[in-house]
């Protein structure tokens, strides 16, 4: 029998994946609660321990925004064109998608952009990367320097620099697929400091601040709003209960509305005048689809037309907010889908949990396993050579309001938009 130190390596791997697993499956429970997946007495207790706790969460967003609304908070104004993308919802809007086709398009345009990311569950550590604490020198308009924390440089716009790791599965799959666009990545919580950095060390004249409608300490021109064409409100109830970061109301506060998620041919008129009018009445609403391209081998890059698919059993494996939207878009494509596996929103896959995936598929006999992209960023660094692993490459497509689409371009790159009023 093997006897370990506690200070033992392997010890403290085991330690470590234990510890993993735990916070997996307690995510993973909570979040069953709160779709009213789980039930029991314990379930029922903690929805209604949350929801009691979604009164107190609405009435904190209410004075932080008033906060804001009568000047007892500041934003802070970078002197550059600043476009919010984000959302009401926790996750599953498609909103990275949605910011690279902004990014590639405003840099075609002519605009130097940078995209703003937090790096959301990005560890931040790298040997690449100065400490947490290292600071750069910022000088504002009076003259004056002042110490800003150093962001983290996902890419300058001609390498990726950091991994997905370091810089969060989002931020450093935008890096790779914004590379020919030539559009760099910044992650910081600190937003505004890392616009003064993309500002001073880029020359960005126009920020992209990804997942910013929450984020009212920098100041924008635009704030583009996403609605889940099949959850527009998730649950209908605010966090901790429920998926909404915000009552629906405030999405007036929105300039344009991209509707994701959009079944083509599908006449969405009623749905809009029912659930988007109410709150907004003024916004253009843009409908649009996440549309496959193609399939890519995540080890040798081999690209596969999306007919590949027809007719194959396929294992399934997602870690994303709305892993039923994937699983449902392989059903389009002809796939037949023989195991699945789910992981919350984020979750870092480990070399175990591939290989004994990779195993069931193969005792199961079938003929690829299919993920999505931004979850293949998230694998471990290892070849799968007993069976082939593909990711979906899907981009936006606009189905209905391009002229809108237009016009909202065209308002960034003529900078003549006006900041939106915070809504109560």
């Amino acid at each position: 029998m093997a006897v370990f130190r506690l200070d033992s390596p392997r010890r403290h791997d085991n330690l470590e994946q234990h510890m993993k697993e735990s916070l997996e499956g307690l995510e993973q429970f909570a979040t069953e609660v709160i779709l009213g997946e789980r039930r029991g007495f314990r379930a029922t207790a903690l929805r209604t321990g949350l929801h009691g706790l979604s009164f107190v969460a609405r009435g904190l967003i209410r004075l932080r925004l008033k906060l804001y609304r009568d000047r007892v908070k500041h934003d802070h104004n970078l002197g550059c064109l600043v476009i919010s993308i984000g959302n009401l919802t926790m996750g599953g809007t498609g909103k990275t998608p949605v910011v690279e086709l902004f990014a590639r398009t405003l840099a075609e345009r002519g605009r130097r952009v940078v995209v703003l990311s937090r790096g959301y569950k990005s560890s931040g550590v790298s040997a690449k990367r100065p400490g947490k604490f290292a600071r750069w020198k910022h000088r504002v308009a009076t003259g004056r320097e002042i110490e800003m924390p150093l962001p983290r440089i996902v890419s300058d716009g001609d390498r990726v620099l950091l991994g997905s790791e370091e810089a969060g599965d989002e931020p450093f799959m935008l890096a790779q697929n914004l590379l020919k666009s030539k559009v760099p990545i910044v992650v910081n919580r600190d937003r505004v400091a890392g616009g003064s950095y993309a500002i001073d060390h880029f020359g960005a004249d126009t920020l992209i601040l990804d997942d910013g409608l929450q984020y009212l300490r920098l100041k924008r021109r635009l704030d583009i709003v996403l609605v889940d064409r099949q959850q527009p409100w998730g649950n209908n109830y605010i966090l901790p209960r429920g998926t909404l970061r915000e009552p629906p109301r405030n999405l007036r506060r929105a300039s344009y509305i991209f509707l994701t998620k959009c079944v083509p041919g599908e006449d969405n008129s009623e749905f809009i005048e029912r659930e988007i009018r109410p709150y907004n009445r003024t916004a253009e609403v843009i409908e649009c689809t996440h549309r496959p391209l193609y399939l890519r081998n995540g080890v040798t890059g081999e690209k596969k037309p999306l007919h590949f698919l027809r007719d194959k059993y396929v294992g399934a494996l997602s870690g994303i907010a709305v892993p039923q939207s994937f699983e449902n878009g392989l059903d389009r494509l002809g796939a037949k889908i023989e195991l699945r596996k789910r992981f919350t929103d984020h979750y870092r896959f480990t070399d175990k949990e591939i290989r004994e995936f990779v195993q069931r598929c193969i005792n199961r006999d079938v003929h690829a396993i299919i993920t999505t992209e931004k979850d293949w960023v998230r694998f471990p660094d290892v070849t799968y050579s007993e069976i082939p692993v593909y990711y979906l490459r899907i981009q936006v497509e606009i189905l209905k309001g391009h002229d809108a689409w237009e016009n909202c371009v065209s308002r960034i790159c003529d900078r003549g938009v006006r900041a939106p009023a915070l809504a109560l």
